[in-house]
């Protein structure tokens, strides 16, 4: 396969027979970036349960200091006082019955985050088909479905993240761009390193 020129620059930079610690890597990260968008760097991390226990799962949210880097549009689905609460907190969509007819008839997903309140899970319900696919259904465990919205909108504004494992048992979460350098970077690392590993289930056996 031919490589591009600004691949196999990237790859010079790269010792493959060397373990870097985490601040070395993401400081290479931001070395061998070549692109003319402002990339965003993952964490991927393996870890040693067996997600199909119920009592070995791992999941959370975690608010990055510095930031995801994104621009998060969120949907608030809810009623009378919440709804306008969510209106003044910043929510970019709000509205209860109407959106989640929009969402049923033609697949309408443009938002990053949908937050409700607990008496619309019913109603939600029914887009659980449409949503959970896309990773947008609410979730109390992810502190999308809640009475206190106003707290919801502010935390994912600010660069909360949700991490859990998929099949493989493997989380994969953001932990921002490029150009926050590897300083930031490695702060919001540590934090979602932090979160997980205090999140091992007492289950859990392996690293």
């Amino acid at each position: 396969m031919k490589r591009s020129k600004k691949y196999n620059e990237a790859v010079k930079l790269v010792d493959k027979t060397k373990v870097y610690d985490a601040k070395e890597a993401l400081e290479l990260v931001c070395q061998c970036s070549k692109a003319k968008f402002d990339e965003t760097v993952e964490l991927h991390v393996k870890l040693g349960v067996d997600g199909r226990n119920a009592d070995q799962q791992v999941r959370g949210v975690v608010v990055l200091p510095e930031g995801t880097g994104k621009t998060v549009r969120v949907l608030v689905i809810a009623k009378a006082d919440k709804a306008e609460e969510a209106r003044k907190a910043g929510a970019d969509i709000v509205g209860d019955d109407d959106i989640i007819a929009k969402i049923m008839s033609g697949n309408w997903l443009d938002f990053d985050v949908c937050i409700t309140t607990p008496d619309m899970m019913g109603a939600i319900g029914r887009c659980a088909r449409i949503l959970g696919p896309k990773g947008l259904m609410p979730n109390p465990k992810s502190g999308t479905v809640t009475m206190d919205v106003t707290k919801a909108i502010t935390d994912v504004k600010a660069g909360k993240v949700e991490y859990r494992l998929d099949k493989q048992n493997i989380i994969h979460v953001s932990v921002g761009k490029v150009s926050f350098g590897a300083d930031k970077l490695y702060t919001n690392f540590s934090t979602v390193m932090e979160a997980i590993i205090k999140a091992k289930p007492a289950a859990a056996k392996g690293t």
